[in-house]
């Protein structure tokens, strides 16, 4: 089978590339194969060209599996921080990349500090999957 890839990206908060900007999300298209990638990460830095803060990547799936987190947590119960709180559901945002998840969870922290059954964590594709079951 021939080796996939994934075009990653969307608008930055700045031009270091790191953080979605707020209230945007990062924009993953794919697996596709290398030429498919390439055509549409050519297409859609030519449709962006004119903000600086917009920037796409290809990557092979292999690359990009490991460059997916999740933000996962909400109210529980009591802290044991084991059972969601009736009335409440698992609360998950992304996937991201790892510092977009940290940028993520600091801004949903800093909103549920005052509340000390609320919990947040940052876990991979596999550790969602296990909360979820």
């Amino acid at each position: 089978m021939a080796k996939q890839f994934y075009v990653i990206g969307g608008e930055y908060a700045d031009t270091s590339f790191t953080t979605i900007a707020s209230g945007k999300s990062e924009e993953r298209f794919g697996p596709l194969p290398e030429k498919e990638a390439h055509d549409l990460w050519r297409s859609l830095t030519g449709k962006t060209v004119d903000n600086a803060m917009i920037r796409y990547r290809v990557k092979p799936v292999e690359e990009a599996a490991g460059d997916q987190w999740y933000v996962v947590g909400g109210e529980y119960s009591n802290t044991d921080f084991a059972k969601i709180a009736t009335g409440s559901k698992l609360e998950t945002y992304g996937p991201f990349s790892r510092p977009e998840a940290l940028a993520v969870w600091r801004s949903i922290t800093s909103k549920s500090v005052d509340n000390a059954m609320s919990r947040y964590d940052i876990v991979t594709p596999e550790e969602l999957e296990a909360l979820k079951a």
